[in-house]
């Protein structure tokens, strides 16, 4: 799965420069709805935490969302604004939808390390995908010209401080499962 998801064409058409803006800006406003969820179930793991007495990880999960919320959104409200897109009444199309609903409904009714696991994948993959696409950009060097927004989610996806804040979830989720199983 993961290797369909390295060469998907969405992700390989931004690094060389082919994929129409319209479907960019179709994604990132989608994005911008699904992080404000994540940010929330992030926010909720963090609450539990806390009531589980555990509160070093609830400031992480906290932080966390604080990440989602305001700098990755950052980046999204920029391409809102070099684009002049209005995202205020956008609504979530029904894939973003269904996602974004069973996400927190497991992190509403389930155990935390199902909570927790439940939000891995988009952390996970976004890293390893944005490292992907930093290797293309690479080996494509100068021979391609792209968007400077494309290149801006490349850099924060593949970037080492989200690939931190990636492996530091990884030992939050592991360390959960650990405890719990």
């Amino acid at each position: 799965l993961i290797s369909v998801t390295e060469k998907h064409p969405f992700l390989v058409s931004m690094v060389d420069g082919t994929l129409d803006l319209e479907k960019f800006q179709y994604y990132v406003v989608q994005d911008a709805l699904y992080l404000t969820d994540f940010a929330d179930c992030l926010n909720r793991l963090g609450n539990k935490m806390m009531e589980g007495g555990d509160e070093e990880i609830s400031k992480q999960l906290h932080e966390f969302a604080v990440g989602a919320e305001e700098y990755e959104k950052d980046l999204h409200r920029s391409f809102f604004q070099n684009f002049n897109i209005d995202a205020a009444n956008v609504t979530p199309m029904p894939n973003t939808l269904l996602y974004t609903s069973y996400m927190t409904r497991i992190v509403s009714t389930r155990p935390i390390e199902e909570g927790l696991a439940v939000l891995l994948p988009c952390f996970w993959v976004y890293m390893h995908v944005g490292k992907c696409m930093l290797a293309l950009r690479e080996r494509l060097g100068d021979s391609v010209e792209r968007p400077p927004e494309f290149d801006a989610w490349i850099d924060m996806y593949g970037g080492e401080e989200f690939e931190k804040e990636v492996k530091d979830y990884i030992a939050i989720v592991d360390d959960a499962a650990a405890k719990g199983g």
